[in-house]
């Protein structure tokens, strides 16, 4: 038993009074969202930092799926002494109570255990089934804050359980911190003082990820540094080249009495008694005994903070849990890349030499950081943005912050497609997947520029063949060697957007000569638009994992959106007679679609198949292992006369960078309400699926594809599937042309699907959890605000509309109130340029030459 110097001492030195970081935190954080305890089963909110690796909050108050260790690891609550479902006894939070009687009652710091978990074999096999917990529990968050509160009829406590990870648009560091941060606000509900102790559990699993590895010497250290105190974990016998070595710190930062273990007893016998030993122990009086367990691999390690809480008293409990592995390796998905093995390292691994490391240089800056978080959700969530598009656009930041995506040892941030229970699903940030997510442009515009440095500086070759995959190390970027038509040219676009966001010539010149080579390869003998038409008819590789043949709006309008987007670089540059090129083409292309794949409600494709077999060799550019089944008189797997949900991805995503129209507007506008007309249903127990079910029963959704008409007998796999990425695409365009009924209910249909009962609400799936494509979901808030911004302009444009609204360009976030003919823009992080400012339909008002800093405010009247 140890009791150290008060927590005050420490503040004080750090600049930060106890007040502001340790009192009353967790009940003034933003809720967006609040769950009853019928829609809490299946909330998992990931806490961590991008690139780093999670630890998931459920909604119930536990801590689970702990994903750490550089691959996915859905399910894994470290239990490594008593593997298997029934004797999950993962890391745990516990209060013991006392009242002035004498009379104590100890709880695990959690919600009731979700019914679906009670029946197996050998009984409930839900993590730590058996221990006494409160009887209520209700979920509030807005992301990246959530909140547990907890409560039971029998107890003299109510507790908040909170979680949260820093978050600020523009600070890339400080969002990419390996840390859970936790908040056990306990309020004493009745008219005595009461003794209070909290007690945290965390076994040392360095070694072991959840399927591979191995925990082997490892060691607890109890360690007290400038007043903070906590265990820090590190290993004697883990090979220190492998993925799953590295360091871990479970630390307390509150006053009280702390008593600690480094492990728990040995087990003497195949009836391990030793939880049952601990149990006891802290229910006693709410401290924790030493013991010494010299042969266990994978200690365990505890803390206790005990106190007294007054009267009607609330007060903070605060611990950080960090972690540090620094030895990724490269993609490691089965049938894939499993010949090449090589460590590409954890960027954040560069910021800190362990996990206390990390506890060191964080805590001085832990409530500033907190303060900023706020002050960015805030922003956001009390903007006059409809509610779906806040909780679809926040909620799906989070993919951003799992195992999905990583910054190798370079900086350069890449991703899966999605990420199954233990390993990476879909590898190589897929361009034609990742042409969809538009949150990471939007809030952190320079990791979305090392995602354009790696698809032009990598996995580009000098014929302009962009691999739609690309490998690791990055000097093996380009050996997929398979391009795709909506991939290809959706980086056209990217790179466009992150040029107009940033402003950045240097990075527009360093990779213009590939961007425009990616272009130019639409044009080579065999290619999609062979004939130089503007027009693709070739054999188009796509995000459907098929080959489309013949023209089509999907490939369409991605092609006319990059040659709009390369006529606006080129002419930047002075390279005229490429922009003429590009100008040409597109206007050929975009009237050829709409004369003749417009049928009057939508836009189709016209089935051309090649001659012959040995015209085919050269054409299937990208084509995959279904090359061999395709019958090239009559090609299956393509889409026809059906009726696409995101046939309009490429205007959509024209409208987002400011290209404007790229087909005829009445027929844009015509084609989404026919996607509306066609494609929704409201409810999908009258539907037929033969594929995946990510909407099911009574939920109403978007298909993929209808068939009005005549449907190919073997219609693109996923066409009778719904897709969440594909919805809000469709979703998006409807708001942009002011179908803003049929585009929130879309929305809503969604965010409804993810309730927390039925799915996590931070978890929309594809082919994977954390699907990257439902990133796109940002781009409603564009839609509804009418937000663009040019750094090489240095214009700004917002809706009419009056109201106060979110932007964030990448770099810099604020707030715009429009009122009349006036705009009051305030720059809460980051620094703008402006020259021009424009109010849709009112007018622009030219500004004189300045930077709007951090902080401040100006009022533009038009």
């Amino acid at each position: 038993m140890t009791t150290i110097k008060p927590l005050t001492t420490l503040l004080v030195a750090l600049g930060i009074s106890s007040l502001s970081f340790a009192q009353s935190k967790g009940m003034d954080w933003p809720v967006l969202k609040t769950y009853d305890q019928d829609h809490i089963q299946k909330i998992k909110m990931p806490v961590g930092g991008i690139g780093t690796g999670t630890i998931s909050l459920t909604g119930r108050g536990s801590l689970e799926d702990w994903e750490i260790m550089n691959r996915p690891a859905k399910g894994f609550n470290p239990t490594l002494e008593n593997r298997g479902p029934v004797k999950q006894k993962g890391p745990f939070f516990a209060i013991y109570i006392e009242d002035r009687k004498g009379e104590t009652q100890t709880r695990l710091l959690e919600g009731p255990s979700d019914e679906a978990y009670y029946e197996g074999a050998w009984g409930a096999t839900s993590n730590n089934h058996g221990l006494p917990r409160f009887g209520h529990a209700e979920f509030k968050t807005a992301y990246p804050f959530g909140q547990v509160f907890l409560s039971d009829d029998d107890l003299p406590v109510d507790v908040v359980v909170g979680a949260f990870n820093p978050l600020i648009p523009g600070k890339i560091d400080d969002s990419s911190i390996p840390m859970a941060i936790l908040n056990y606000t306990v309020k004493n509900t009745i008219d005595q003082d009461i003794t209070i102790s909290l007690t945290g559990s965390i076994q040392n699993f360095i070694g072991f990820d959840g399927k591979r590895g191995e925990a082997i010497k490892n060691i607890n250290t109890y360690r007290e540094d400038d007043g903070v105190k906590g265990i820090h974990y590190t290993t004697n016998g883990v090979d220190p080249e492998s993925e799953q070595w590295g360091t871990m710190s479970f630390v307390s930062l509150n006053e009280g009495t702390t008593t600690y273990r480094t492990a728990w007893q040995p087990m003497t016998s195949r009836w391990d008694k030793k939880r049952l030993e601990f149990w006891d122990d802290f229910s006693t009086d709410g401290m924790l005994e030493p013991r010494v367990n010299e042969k266990a691999n994978a200690p365990m390690g505890s803390l206790a903070v005990k106190t007294i809480l007054k009267a009607g008293e609330s007060r903070n409990f605060q611990f950080l849990i960090s972690w540090n592995f620094p030895n990724r390796q490269t993609w490691d998905k089965p049938g894939f890349q499993e010949l090449i093995k090589a460590t590409v390292g954890n960027y954040y691994a560069t910021k800190y030499s362990d996990s206390w490391d990390v506890i060191s240089k964080t805590l001085p800056r832990l409530g500033e950081l907190e303060t900023s978080t706020k002050t960015f959700v805030n922003a956001l969530i009390e903007s006059d943005i409809p509610e779906e598009i806040k909780e679809a656009s926040l909620f799906n930041l989070a993919h951003l912050r799992t195992q999905l995506v990583f910054r190798i040892k370079s900086g350069h941030l890449l991703g899966w497609e999605g990420i199954f229970d233990d390993y990476g699903s879909c590898f190589g940030s897929c361009t034609h997947v990742w042409n969809y997510e538009q949150t990471t442009a939007f809030l952190f515009g320079d990791l979305a520029k090392t995602m354009r440095d790696v698809e032009y500086n990598y996995a580009t070759d000098d014929d302009g063949l962009m691999s739609f995959r690309v490998y690791l190390p990055l000097d093996q970027g380009q050996k997929w060697g398979k391009a795709a038509a909506d991939g290809q040219m959706g980086s056209i676009m990217k790179f466009y957007r992150e040029w107009q966001l940033s402003g950045d010539d240097a990075f527009l010149k360093k990779h213009w000569l590939k961007v425009k080579k990616t272009l130019e390869f639409c044009w080579i003998p065999g290619g999609w638009d062979a004939d130089k038409n503007g027009v693709m008819e070739g054999s188009q590789h796509n995000t459907m994992d098929v080959e489309y043949f013949g023209p089509n709006p999907q490939m369409g309008f991605w092609y006319l959106g990059a040659l709009k987007a390369s006529e606006e670089m080129a002419t930047y540059l002075g390279d005229n007679a490429f922009a003429n090129t590009c100008k040409n083409l597109f206007k050929n292309g975009s009237e050829w679609m709409d004369t003749n794949l417009f049928n009057g409600e939508y836009y189709e494709q016209h089935i051309q198949p090649p001659m012959s077999a040995d015209n085919v060799a050269e054409s299937l550019i990208g084509a995959t292992d279904s090359k061999n089944a395709i019958d090239f008189t009559s090609p299956d797997f393509q889409l026809g006369k059906g009726v696409l949900v995101d046939q309009l991805v490429g205007q959509m995503f024209a409208h987002i960078v400011g290209l404007g129209y790229l087909g005829n507007e009445d027929n844009i506008k015509k084609t989404l309400e026919s996607i509306m007309k066609y494609n929704y249903v409201e409810n999908m127990a009258s539907h037929t699926n033969f594929h995946r079910s990510y909407a099911i029963g009574d939920e109403s959704a978007l298909l993929m594809a209808a068939y009005p008409g005549e449907r190919p007998e073997k219609p693109f796999p996923y066409y009778s599937e719904v897709m969440t990425g594909f919805e809000y695409s469709a979703a998006i365009g409807m708001l942009q042309e002011g179908q803003t009924e049929n585009g929130l209910l879309s929305i809503r249909n969604v965010r409804d699907r993810y309730d927390g009962k039925k799915r996590s609400p931070f978890n929309e799936a594809e082919a994977g959890h954390h699907y990257a494509r439902s990133m796109v979901a940002w781009a409603g808030i564009l839609a509804t605000t009418g937000f663009q911004y040019s750094a090489v302009e240095k214009s700004m444009t917002f809706t009419s509309k009056p109201g106060t609204y979110y932007w964030s360009n990448g770099y810099s976030y604020g707030t715009c109130e429009v009122k009349n003919k006036e705009a009051v823009l305030k720059v809460i992080s980051g620094d703008l340029s402006l020259e021009q400012f424009t109010l849709k339909g009112v007018g622009t008002k030219k500004l004189k030459k300045q930077t709007i800093q951090s902080g401040e405010t100006i009022s533009i009247k038009l």
